[in-house]
């Protein structure tokens, strides 16, 4: 079987997707610029696609106020 690509990832493994440190990425999630995580059970994942929009431009629901 290959590489898997991963489809939510923890903060640490979402930080490593911006290149950002933890704590760059907890602030951008505490100001709203970057989405809040899912729970899963007792975990708290974030969408790996759904970074990968906000990249790109496209994901704008509930962002609207969000300057790029």
């Amino acid at each position: 079987m290959g590489r898997m690509t991963p489809i939510a990832v923890a903060e640490k493994g979402a930080a490593q997707l911006l290149d950002m440190k933890p704590a760059e990425f907890r602030e951008l999630v505490a100001q709203g610029v970057l989405p809040r995580p899912r729970k899963v059970g007792p975990f708290e994942r974030w969408d790996a696609e759904e970074l990968r929009a906000v990249m790109r431009g496209d994901f704008v629901d509930g962002f609207e106020d969000v300057k790029w």
